[in-house]
């Protein structure tokens, strides 16, 4: 290697341009024998590192939101639902709610893909290097319980609070007690205006007192600030896991 060349090498780790360090020979024989002038050969050199970097920054995210799985719009199946409204959903992809720090509730049976619906979305959102994180509810409520116990509460609030979009998943499957009610509301209330948040339930808004210990004033207030800006999405249908079965 000419000195020329370790300075060359030197100068990209510098700009931790690290893509463009390992592939810089092959890419740029490539794009000389393609006849590249100088211009053309930096714009294609550079376009490369930044796909990558782009790409690492994906799944980076992807890996930070904790989804169970991947899910994608296009995986959804339309024509299971029995009441569906497609183009309301096809619509909150293009993330404008996140621009207003507004909520989508996802309502429906046991099934018909509200799970799939908000990992999708939050995918979506990670595609357009947005911070997301999913989470069972009971889970985070858990873990903001365990927290309190050991006098840390407010940092771990902040994990679900300090984020551009959080999806809690499955509220209303099980009861949550007095202590539970009270960290799910101030997430919600933290939230308020700073942050979008998307709930799948099998609850309609009437039943969810209910699931929250019967806390009528609570529920009632936790309502008000979740649902000032927000984006019911109801769907009607049997389950899908029993589909084949149903056939």
């Amino acid at each position: 290697m000419s000195p020329l060349d370790t300075q060359l090498h030197d100068h990209l780790t510098y700009l931790k341009l690290s893509h463009l360090q390992l592939h810089w020979d092959d890419l740029l024989t490539d794009n000389l024998s393609k006849g590249h002038d100088v211009p053309q050969t930096l714009h294609h050199l550079l376009g490369v590192e930044v796909r990558e970097k782009r790409s690492r920054s994906i799944a980076r995210r992807l890996k930070l939101a904790h989804f169970p799985v991947i899910k994608t719009l296009e995986q959804y199946d339309f024509t299971w639902p029995q009441e569906i409204n497609q183009d309301q959903i096809r619509h909150q992809f293009g993330l404008s709610f996140m621009k207003q720090a507004a909520n989508i509730i996802l309502i429906g049976n046991t099934g018909v893909g509200k799970s799939h619906l908000a990992i999708a979305l939050g995918h979506q959102a990670c595609q357009k290097h947005r911070r997301v994180l999913h989470t069972n509810t009971l889970e985070m409520i858990n873990r903001l319980e365990e927290a309190r116990r050991k006098a840390r509460l407010n940092q771990e609030l902040k994990r679900y609070v300090n984020i551009e979009l959080l999806i809690l998943d499955e509220l209303g499957y099980l009861p949550i007690d007095q202590n539970g009610a009270d960290h799910l509301f101030q997430v919600i209330s933290r939230r308020y205006e700073r942050g979008s948040t998307i709930i799948t339930t099998n609850k309609a808004y009437q039943d969810w007192p209910g699931t929250l210990n019967n806390d009528s004033a609570l529920t009632s207030a936790l309502l008000d600030r979740l649902l000032h800006r927000s984006e019911t999405i109801v769907i009607k249908g049997k389950s899908y896991r029993m589909k084949d079965r149903l056939e």
